[in-house]
């Protein structure tokens, strides 16, 4: 007997137009697609192409049409200015369509690219709307973000306006956004026009003659209704966060995107419009684009703006409070933040403050969730803890349990099955299909479900060539791992991730996983250094939890010892040192290749998205100090 997750899966591979086709009637268009895929130009698939329709529309517009204009759309809660703030969907279709007016104002119109350099306050998310209200295409960045990388996203994007505000806040700093706005316009080869600046309460910016106050730019604007955008229209570009090159300016089509993301809530999260939902990101990601903005509005359910951090703002409970106060039912974030509060607070004593019976289920991506993380969130939560795997490129999950069909058996490590609409296989270099369990590229086969990107802004031929070209007929994830015989993804790490330990190709994510069972360890990473015998050993940065008084050179001891046990003398693993902290993106991401360049002594990049940028000098001071770094 097969299970609801089964029959839906395979509807969704062998009959994928009739699928999205009904899928597509749960949304609003002002004029419904004739056709549902048009695969005429492999591998640029177009989805609903000639159906008409409208991003803000969908995302607010239309609940206070159908009499929910009361509810309440977005909860925005600040520990880090110890500020919140409540907006129906009433008041944010209000304010969207003011702002919506001020961009007309300054002569933006559909097609016309606009900056968004913004903090996690509700104006950013204002000005994503009022983007798609009148068909502008948006393209956040992330307060803060260095004003160079800010540069060339003006050059490739020749946006016309940047939306900033005078300032963010992270713990015990405030980061100044106008001096590196100002930069960022003076080393542009592309000219911007125009900055309107929100004046943040306790942090005024000095503004340019070219600047507009935020005030001043809504107080004679007329509120403007929604304009038909075709499906196969951009609602954004998002750049993504690559250490060399020209950034890639992944897109998104308007009507895949709004089809997709809805379908999601219900089906993978299990969110009704009822609900409340929490995605702790930032809107500079993915995830905050997808997960605190658009999928939750679509389906008209409460969504939580979060302005703070996992820890110190004040402290390892903050998540526990916000679930209790706002009776959060999901909350999706990334593993490092839950490896964050376990490392501070490993024994949940935070945790035992609060009430969290709305409390459903937790769902974690953007790093491999390591077994041992999400046992002990298991163990504290008692409820679902659920690793799903997903990119920038695809907009949502590609392999997830899927809540709202039905739960499937939990394997600690795996993503646990592909999510319908996508047909995941691993394959080998050689372009064969690898047997169950054997390690290889994880690849989607083409076409891509709706709301994944058709393209990268202005280079047809990049996208081609980057993800569509090793593997023909496939889209290449440059994720590494292999299926189970039971249907499960197993995503072991990034493909330059790999290593070759004379000759045997070994994934550190697997000793990744068995590092991070130690019971003094909160976080560890795996990286391969160059070795003239070998080609490559692994070595493991460990962090310790609060309150570990063991001796480190023990502890790097019994690790290396765990390796040999359970992945075995193969794997040459003789180092692992303690270090005070790992180097991280800003959405929690370890830099695992920039410290492997660090140490093999090779020229690198300061990543754009680092955390800390002091960090690195700590990294080298560490491996210089265990004779890894000559």
């Amino acid at each position: 007997m097969t299970s609801k997750y089964q029959d839906i899966y395979q509807r969704s591979i062998q009959n994928a137009e009739g699928f999205w086709s009904d899928v597509a009637k749960d949304i609003f268009w002002y004029k419904k697609p004739s056709k549902i895929l048009n695969s005429d130009n492999p591998p640029f698939y177009k989805w609903f192409q000639d159906g008409v329709t409208n991003t803000c529309y969908n995302a607010v517009d239309l609940h206070v049409k159908n009499g929910k204009g009361e509810k309440i759309a977005i909860i925005y809660d600040s520990p880090i200015t110890n500020s919140q703030k409540k907006i129906s969907y009433k008041q944010l279709k209000e304010q969207v369509s003011i702002f919506a007016g001020a961009l007309t104002n300054q002569g933006i119109k559909k097609g016309d690219r606009v900056i968004i350099y913004m903090p996690m306050i509700p104006e950013a998310v204002i000005v994503m709307l009022a983007c798609g209200r009148i068909g502008a295409v948006h393209s956040v960045v992330f307060g803060g973000f260095a004003a160079n990388e800010l540069a060339s996203r003006i050059d490739d994007s020749k946006a016309k306006i940047i939306l900033s505000a005078s300032c963010g806040y992270e713990p015990g700093k405030t980061i100044e956004y106008k001096p590196l706005l100002k930069k960022a316009i003076e080393l542009a080869k592309h000219k911007i026009e125009k900055c309107i600046i929100y004046q943040r309460k306790d942090f005024k910016a000095d503004l340019d003659k070219n600047d507009i106050d935020w005030n001043d730019a809504i107080k004679d604007a007329k509120p403007v209704e929604c304009v038909e955008m075709k499906a196969s229209d951009y609602a954004y570009i998002l750049y993504t966060s690559g250490t060399t090159g020209v950034p890639k300016g992944i897109v998104r089509d308007i009507g895949g995107h709004i089809v997709a993301l809805k379908w999601t809530m219900k089906n993978i999260y299990n969110i009704n419009p009822d609900d409340v939902w929490w995605s702790a990101s930032d809107i500079g990601w993915i995830v905050g684009h997808s997960y605190i903005v658009y999928a939750p509005l679509f389906h008209g359910c409460t969504t939580v703006l979060f302005e703070g951090k996992p820890v110190g703002t004040p402290d390892a409970g903050v998540f526990w409070r916000i679930i209790s106060e706002h009776k959060v039912k999901s909350l999706f974030t990334a593993p490092t933040a839950f490896r964050a509060i376990k490392k501070e607070d490993p024994n949940g004593t935070f945790f035992k403050k609060y009430d969290l019976s709305s409390f459903e289920s937790l769902f974690l991506a953007g790093e491999r969730a390591d077994p041992d993380t999400l046992k002990w969130a298991e163990g504290l939560l008692k409820v679902p803890v659920i690793d799903h795997w997903w990119q920038t490129e695809t907009s949502w999950a590609i392999s997830a349990n899927c809540a709202g069909i039905g739960l499937e058996k939990t394997k600690y490590g795996s993503a646990c099955k592909p999510v319908p609409g996508y047909d995941v296989k691993v394959l080998k270099s050689d372009g064969k299909e690898a047997k169950p369990n054997e390690m290889g590229d994880v690849v989607v086969k083409l076409p891509l479900p709706p709301g994944t990107f058709p393209t990268l802004w202005g280079a047809d031929q990049r996208y081609k060539e980057t993800y569509m070209s090793n593997y023909p007929g496939y889209y290449q994830t440059y994720d590494a791992g292999h299926i189970d015989e039971d249907g499960y993804v197993w995503i072991m790490s990034r493909t330059d991730d790999i290593i070759n330990v004379a000759g045997h190709r070994l994934s550190t994510g697997a000793m990744e996983e068995v590092l991070a069972e130690h019971k003094d360890v909160a976080e560890c990473a795996v990286l391969g250094i160059a070795d003239k015998l070998k080609g490559q050993l692994p070595i493991g940065l460990l962090t310790l939890k609060a309150g570990v008084t063991k001796k480190h050179e023990d502890i790097s001891k019994e690790c290396v010892q765990m390796i040999r046990q359970k992945i075995g003398p193969v794997a040459a693993f003789k180092t692992a040192i303690v270090i005070k902290r790992l180097p991280k993106t800003r959405s929690g991401k370890i830099l695992r290749g920039t410290v492997r360049k660090i140490a093999d002594n090779e020229p690198y990049k300061m990543p754009a998205t680092i955390d800390d940028p002091a960090i690195l000098d700590e990294i080298k001071g560490d491996l210089k100090k265990h004779n890894i770094l000559k």
